[in-house]
């Protein structure tokens, strides 16, 4: 498949099972599988790394093509045939001028946005639909705020498979007709992806369609992992983020970085791992609220509302694992407005020349809080993460539905 370089009959994958943190089980890869069959709970892959020279592999993945599949052996396709990749992966790492919120804190923005299909989820998907390939599912289906959509329809297409893609009603249009563009049958429901998700399970119950939701599948998230993968390999051990503001609505980003980083320690590559940062909507802020309550569990956010799509999650699945990634990581998690992210949208693009989404702009916007509340200090080095650009978004609809005048 392009972007591979030359094709190899063995990726050299080290997976060896996957696993549920909830109840303990080990499930067989080598079959189709998403939740874990005994508690219904998320499962993550795990991967035999002990005769693994990290050293070695390191300077074997710098040589590579520069796409996520570099990382081969730490991901779960078993042969190169069934990659469906469009070249997704090793997006710029940019530095940004001191923001007037952070004095003396250098900042970085890891982009997403010049992905293929125009966000992060371009990741996760690809590695998705390569395993259901190479497991022999036939059709996909997958409910989304949009992004995830568009990138399951472009995936699908490139892998054969056919594709239905459930959105809320009020998803942006061109979300929409960029499903439709790459031949996904595009279905539109009322409420949040939360109602959306249980419809489309709903209606999928019988059709042999498989479910790519967030974390009801185990794949997606090793296609985030590269997120944490790519800022090891950009940044150097030596200079590392002190701290990855992240925006937060499924989180699995969040998880897969936490596993990007645990799987260097163990490889012997890291000693120190950045702290993880969620940045929620003020109107919609399970994650955050759970992590200043203290408590094990995330419930559901009752009224959600948010002009960033991707944030309006009132009640991500496997919430115990996002937890786990933010404390693990000893990081934590604020809230911002909505007008305070159309500003950021418009400083980051004027400013600095940087189209982020709504959900990209978050991170910026939330620099003022995180110092303010000790999170992040001057002299340390924070990155911030787009996971979209902004070009399917009108800032001055942003701003007329924030009540904000014009910038």
């Amino acid at each position: 498949m392009p972007g591979l370089g030359t094709p190899v009959a063995d990726l050299r994958s080290r997976l060896k099972s996957l696993e549920c943190r909830a109840c303990g089980a080990e499930v067989d890869f080598r079959h189709p599988v998403g939740v874990c069959p005994a508690c219904g709970h998320a499962l993550l892959a795990r991967y035999d790394l002990a005769d693994l020279d990290g050293r070695a592999w390191e300077r074997e993945v710098a040589a590579r093509p520069p796409t996520l599949w570099r990382y081969r052996e730490l991901l779960p396709l078993q042969r190169s045939e069934n990659v469906v990749t469009l070249g997704e992966g090793l997006s710029p790492l940019l530095p940004l001028a001191e923001a007037e919120a952070a004095p003396g804190v250098r900042l970085l923005l890891k982009d997403d946005g010049g992905l293929p299909t125009g966000s992060f989820k371009a990741r996760g998907m690809s590695v998705a639909v390569s395993r259901a390939r190479e497991l022999g599912l036939k059709e996909l289906f997958v409910p989304s705020a949009g992004n995830a959509g568009v990138a399951l329809a472009a995936y699908g297409a490139r892998g054969g498979l056919p594709v239905r893609v459930y959105l809320p009603e009020q998803t942006p249009e061109p979300m929409k007709e960029g499903c439709r563009s790459y031949g996904a049958r595009v279905v539109e429901l009322p409420g949040t992806l939360r109602e959306v998700g249980a419809a489309a399970r709903n209606a999928e119950r019988d059709s042999g369609a498989f479910d790519l939701s967030t974390l009801r599948e185990p794949y997606r998230a090793e296609g985030k992992k590269t997120m944490g993968l790519e800022i090891f390999e950009q940044c150097g051990r030596a200079g590392l983020p002190d701290a990855i503001v992240y925006p937060t609505g499924g989180g699995t980003g969040l998880i897969g970085m936490y596993r990007a980083f645990e799987e260097l320690r163990s490889l012997g590559l890291l000693d120190r791992a950045p702290r993880l940062y969620a940045v929620q909507s003020e109107g919609c802020a399970p994650v955050v609220r759970a992590l200043r309550d203290g408590t094990p569990g995330i419930a559901p956010w009752e009224e959600p509302r948010s002009i960033a799509p991707g944030l309006l999650v009132p009640a991500p699945f496997a919430g115990e694992r996002i937890l786990e990634a933010i404390r693990g990581s000893r990081g934590g998690g604020t809230t911002v407005s909505d007008r305070a992210v159309v500003d950021a949208m418009e400083r980051l693009a004027r400013r600095h020349g940087i189209s982020v989404s709504p959900e990209g702009a978050a991170p910026y916007a939330a620099l003022g809080a995180l110092l303010r509340e000790g999170a992040i200090r001057s002299g340390e080095t924070v990155l911030l993460y787009n996971t979209g650009s902004g070009l399917p978004f009108s800032p001055a609809a942003l701003r007329r539905a924030v009540g904000a005048p014009a910038g």
